[in-house]
C-alpha cells in the first residue's frame, strides 16, 4: 500500500515512531525500577547459591543475581513499553509526515 500525503499528494513519507520510542524509554525505566525490586531478591538467592563456592562467591553471586533481575525487568518493561506506543501510533498518533510540506497525519488501519 502507498501512502501520499493528504494536503499535496506527495509520496514522500516518513514514519515518526514517537510513540514507541517514548514508549520504550518509559516502560525500560519502569521496568528498571521494578527489577531493582527484584534486584534484591535476586541478590539474595545468588549470594545464597554462591555461597557454596565460599565468601568471593556469595559476593559475585550476589552481584550477578542483582544485576540479572534488573536487566531483565528493564527489558520487559521496554518490550510492554513499546508494544503499548505502538498502538498508540498505529491508533490515535499522526506518525506520518510528508518530507515535501511537513504534513503530519494519521493513516487508518482496517479496524478503524
Amino acid at each position: 500500500m502507498t501512502i501520499s500525503c493528504p494536503r499535496c499528494n506527495s509520496q514522500h513519507i516518513t514514519t515518526r515512531h514517537y510513540g514507541s520510542k517514548t514508549g520504550s524509554a518509559i516502560g525500560a525505566v519502569a521496568g528498571a525500577a521494578g527489577g531493582a525490586a527484584a534486584m534484591f531478591a535476586g541478590a539474595e538467592t545468588g549470594a545464597t547459591l554462591g555461597l557454596v563456592a565460599g565468601p568471593v562467591g556469595s559476593i559475585v553471586g550476589g552481584l550477578a543475581g542483582g544485576l540479572i533481575g534488573m536487566l531483565l525487568g528493564g527489558a520487559t518493561g521496554c518490550a510492554t513499553g513499546h508494544a503499548v506506543g505502538r498502538q498508540l501510533d498505529e491508533q490515535v498518533l499522526d506518525n506520518h509526515e510528508c518530507l515535501d510540506c511537513g504534513h503530519t497525519f494519521h493513516v487508518p488501519t482496517a479496524e478503524q
